[in-house]
Parts: structure tokens; C-alpha cells; sequence
């Protein structure tokens, strides 16, 4: 079972690296365009979104366009020795992160403190992975830094997984870790789960 995992993860991520930088950007496009229409996000106070890296789903835009609605809007820092996520405030893309664990950009050390927020204040968890499956389960990349996090520090959060179409499959290899999403959304299409 972990072997066909860590097969499918590989393979996965693989089809995503191998995305051209153009349809990244579109895809990442139209799944940002389906969140802003949710009256879910727009009625949320708090959002904890991730910083995208490599070919992950594009966030930056999404990340500014729900700070000009209102929005606050949460990035992690990786605590690596803990293995947890540091839940931070941020007001500009430009000014507030810098690369932190594995170039990762994430909230800069001045604003830690004073911009840290109480895990149970966040409304809603959009996350990134390298498989999803139609019954909302997830596969991240192994260090269980968000399932920790959202099981132990946000239970009360909307989980939102977003993904490229190509990531999906119909049934996940699941370890017993591996949190399950609250909804899955891609370039083509919203996907409700059950949790």
C-alpha cells in the first residue's frame, strides 16, 4: 500500500512538473476565479491559504485579490524541528515573505510575532498536495505538516483542496494520517466531499 502511494505521488507530481508555465497560469486562473465566486470565501473572515512553489496551483493572485476584499489572509511558516505550521498574518506579498524552508516563501521573521494568529480563528484551509481523490481525501508530500495541522490546530476549519485536473483520481491509496478535504476544486470543476 505505501509503495503504490509513493508511486502515484511520484507520478503525480511528475504530470504536474511537466505542465507548461502557461497552462499552469491558466489553470491556476480559472480555480482562483471558481473560489472568488464561492460565497463560502467571501463570507469568510479568515483564510489560511499556502504560497505556491514550483508547479503548484498559482496562489499570489488569489492571495491579493481576497486582502482587496477584505479578507485575512493567513500564510504558513514550516517549523521544521516542531512539524508544524506557523499560522501568520500577511498585508503585502512583496514586503512580508521572503524564502524560508526549502525556498519556500513564507512570512519574514519580523512579523512572527505580532502577526501570528490563533489557529482557531481560521475559517477556511485551502491546501495544496500531490493527489486528491474524488471522496475529497488527500495525499500530501510527506511530512504530514498540514494534516497535523488541520486535525490538531484548526478542526473546526472549511478544508479546500485545490489541484490541476490531472492530479485526480477516483480512489487515493489513504494512510490512516491522511486528512480528508471538506471540497476539491480544479480548472474544471468543484468537487463536494463529505468529511
Amino acid at each position: 500500500m505505501v509503495e503504490n502511494a509513493k508511486k502515484l505521488k511520484k507520478e503525480k507530481l511528475r504530470l504536474r512538473d511537466a505542465l507548461c508555465v502557461e497552462l499552469q497560469q491558466q489553470y491556476s486562473c480559472s480555480i482562483t476565479e471558481q473560489l472568488l465566486q464561492m460565497d463560502l470565501l467571501l463570507q469568510a473572515a479568515t483564510v489560511f491559504v499556502y504560497v505556491d512553489f514550483r508547479s503548484e496551483v498559482k496562489t499570489r493572485s488569489l492571495i491579493q485579490q481576497m486582502q482587496g476584499l477584505g479578507i485575512k489572509v493567513i500564510v504558513p511558516v514550516t517549523l521544521l524541528r516542531e512539524r508544524d505550521l506557523l499560522p501568520v498574518q500577511i498585508t503585502s506579498l512583496k514586503d512580508d515573505l521572503s524564502p524560508g524552508y526549502a525556498s519556500i516563501l513564507e512570512p519574514v521573521e519580523a512579523i512572527r510575532d505580532t502577526n501570528c494568529v490563533s489557529p482557531e480563528s481560521i475559517d477556511i484551509i485551502i491546501l495544496p498536495g500531490s493527489v486528491f481523490d474524488e471522496c475529497g481525501g488527500r495525499m500530501g508530500y510527506g511530512g504530514g505538516f498540514y494534516d497535523r495541522f488541520v486535525s490538531q490546530k484548526a478542526p473546526q476549519a472549511h478544508r479546500i483542496g485545490i489541484c490541476y485536473e490531472l492530479q485526480l483520481v477516483t480512489k487515493a491509496p489513504l494512510q490512516d494520517h491522511d486528512e480528508r478535504m471538506d471540497m476539491i476544486v480544479t480548472e474544471k470543476r468543484i468537487i463536494k466531499a463529505l468529511r
